[in-house]
């Protein structure tokens, strides 16, 4: 389910979004993750925002299927990197056994918690066997929306852990830190980098 609020808040603050990540060094668990996908590999980069990411993906020699709900996001990779991203949501993925990793970076957090068990199954199933998952989250309970209107679901590392083993993933490596977000807050973050099961 697209939460309109969410999206209209990106799309109000593309540009703002764009210069909060700006022209920073590429993320380390990025280039982790990068190294433990199949080489030239396809990744899917599930919310990739203003491209940066999935432009420093293609130039390690991946094909990249970049992907946004907001359309102002679209537009913005797609004028400055090139990639040729498309609007979907999380419900659009339907693929099966297409992808050799999956870059869903400060993405799935905007999901509603209902839905998060569904989104991850599909996840699940659009991977290879063997295939790489990162995702990044905020740390917390329950759900907020923030000043501009943002949805967020908020879990434990227990709670990510048991329900990306219940997805059909096991677990590779735990990452944790806080961030400054566009809101103006500084919030912890958890990224998990996992592997889909053989079947």
């Amino acid at each position: 389910m697209i939460d309109d609020e969410t999206i209209a808040a990106y799309d109000n603050q593309v540009e703002a979004y764009a210069d909060l990540v700006g022209e920073t060094p590429p993320d380390p668990l990025l280039v982790i993750f990068a190294e433990q996908v199949e080489a030239g590999g396809h990744v899917l980069d599930l919310g990739c925002g203003p491209g940066k990411e999935a432009a420093e993906l293609r130039s390690r020699g991946f094909s990249i299927d970049a992907v946004d709900a907001s359309p102002e996001m679209v537009r913005l990779a797609n004028q400055t990197h090139g990639i040729d991203a498309r609007q979907a949501s999380f419900d659009d993925i339907e693929q099966a056994e297409a992808y050799d990793g999956i870059w869903a970076n400060f993405s799935l957090l905007h999901a509603p918690a209902e839905d998060f068990p569904r989104h991850l199954g599909a996840l699940c199933r659009a991977l290879k066997p063997g295939g790489c998952f990162h995702i990044a989250m905020k740390l917390g309970t329950g759900a907020a929306r923030d000043r501009l209107g943002r949805h967020y679901s908020y879990y434990s590392q227990p709670e990510l852990t048991e329900l990306l083993t219940q997805a059909g993933f096991a677990v590779e490596d735990t990452s944790t830190g806080e961030v400054l977000g566009l809101a103006g807050d500084v919030e912890p973050w958890i990224a998990l980098r996992a592997r889909k099961q053989p079947a």
